[in-house]
């Protein structure tokens, strides 16, 4: 009895580290792209990137880089693509950098003709108020059409974002804790 005590234990504690480790989610800057100067060819800019995804506290960005630097900067030195006083500077051509407030966060590249190329990003982080209390969808009148808001000539499938991984691993990862649970009890 006293090991299926320990080995619950042990299960429970992994299950809590998991469900940790769910709270934040890894975003890979420019998809597979990376963070490189754009060419005129990219099929999107970061502020797109950024603009299709929803960024919380303790999510990280993952900057993937050669020959570059990714220099966390002030809003105008952002807009002016200064790169002689950043807040931060990383050059290990692998960086990852982890949001540990909401608010916004300006990212350039430490060369500067890339930043006046493109390469820079302004990333949102979501305060927790704004991922507990959504808003509520628009009555059908409000929309002003008989679909009811709903454009029915785009048949694309509803993209994935980041909240909407985390909420699928969290569920598993609570249905995996109450098995821990159910066969705690009944061993």
């Amino acid at each position: 009895m006293a090991s299926a005590a320990i080995t619950f234990k042990i299960l429970l504690l992994s299950a809590l580290f998991a469900a940790v480790l769910v709270n934040s989610y890894r975003f890979e800057v420019g998809d597979e792209r990376g963070w490189t100067k754009p060419t005129g060819k990219d099929p999107m800019s970061y502020n797109q990137w950024a603009g299709r995804n929803r960024f919380h506290i303790g999510d990280t960005v993952y900057f993937k880089y050669q020959n570059d630097s990714v220099l966390v900067v002030t809003s105008a030195d952002y807009l002016n693509c200064n790169t002689s006083n950043p807040i931060s500077k990383f050059e290990d051509g692998e960086t990852v950098f982890q949001f540990d407030h909401s608010g916004f966060f300006y990212f350039i590249s430490g060369q500067a003709d890339h930043c006046k190329a493109g390469q820079k990003i302004i990333i949102r982080v979501m305060h927790p108020s704004e991922v507990e209390s959504p808003e509520p969808a628009p009555s059908p009148q409000a929309t002003g059409g008989d679909g009811g808001g709903w454009d029915s000539s785009n048949w694309e499938p509803l993209g994935f974002n980041s909240t909407t991984k985390l909420s699928v691993v969290s569920y598993l990862m609570t249905v995996l804790a109450g098995v821990f649970v159910v066969l705690y009890l009944f061993m």
